[in-house]
C-alpha cells in the first residue's frame, strides 16, 4: 500500500526543483537590509528604541549586513534633517553612528533654521499686510478680518522659492554628515 504524504512533504519535494538565483538572493538581502533600516529608524523616531539598543542590534547583525544597515540608517537620519522639523534626535543618531561630536553642525543647523523661520515669518507678515490693504480697498474692514495667506497660490510660490534658497544651505550641511 502506498504511503500518504503530508502537504509539507509534498511542498518540500516540489521545492527541491527550485533554487534561488544569485540575483534573487541579492534582492532578498537588499530587502532585508531596507526593512531593518526602516524598522530601526521609525522605532527610534517614535521613542521605542534607544541609541544603545540600535547599536546592539547592528552589532548582532555582524559583517556586511551590519555595515549596510549602519550606512543606510546614517543616510536616513541625514536626509531626515529639515528646516522645519525637530532635528535633535536625528543629530544624536548621527553622532552615535559616526562616533563624533556634531556641536558645530548642530549650531549651524539651528542658525539656518532660525534664519529660515524668521524670513518666512517676515514674508508672511508682509503678505498679510498687503492682503489686508487689498481687502480694505474692496470695502472690507473690521478687527476680525484675517486673510488666509496659506491658501493662496502666490504664498505657495513664495514659500517654494524661500525653501529652495535655504534647502541649498541645508544640503551643504547634510553633505558633510554622510560619511561614517
Amino acid at each position: 500500500m502506498g504511503e500518504i504524504k503530508s502537504t509539507l512533504e509534498l511542498a518540500l519535494e516540489r521545492s527541491k526543483r527550485f533554487s534561488l538565483s544569485e540575483k534573487d538572493r541579492e534582492e532578498i538581502k537588499k530587502k532585508e537590509i531596507h526593512e531593518k533600516i526602516s524598522t530601526l529608524f521609525f522605532r527610534y523616531q517614535e521613542g521605542y528604541l534607544h541609541l544603545h539598543e540600535i547599536q546592539k542590534e547592528i552589532d548582532r547583525l555582524g559583517g556586511e549586513m551590519a555595515k549596510a544597515v549602519k550606512e543606510g540608517l546614517l543616510l536616513r537620519w541625514v536626509e531626515g534633517l529639515s528646516l522645519e522639523g525637530e532635528n535633535e534626535k536625528m543629530l544624536k543618531g548621527i553622532e552615535a553612528l559616526t562616533n563624533r561630536t556634531l556641536d558645530e553642525v548642530e549650531e549651524s543647523l539651528q542658525k539656518l533654521c532660525l534664519q529660515y523661520r524668521s524670513e518666512k515669518d517676515r514674508i508672511k507678515q508682509e503678505e498679510r499686510l498687503r492682503r489686508l490693504e487689498a481687502l480694505r480697498r474692496e470695502g472690507y474692514s473690521g478687527d476680525a478680518l484675517e486673510p488666509n495667506i496659506e491658501a493662496s497660490e502666490a504664498w505657495s510660490k513664495v514659500l517654494t522659492t524661500l525653501h529652495q534658497k535655504f534647502e541649498l544651505k541645508l544640503r551643504e550641511l547634510k553633505d558633510g554628515l554622510r560619511v561614517l
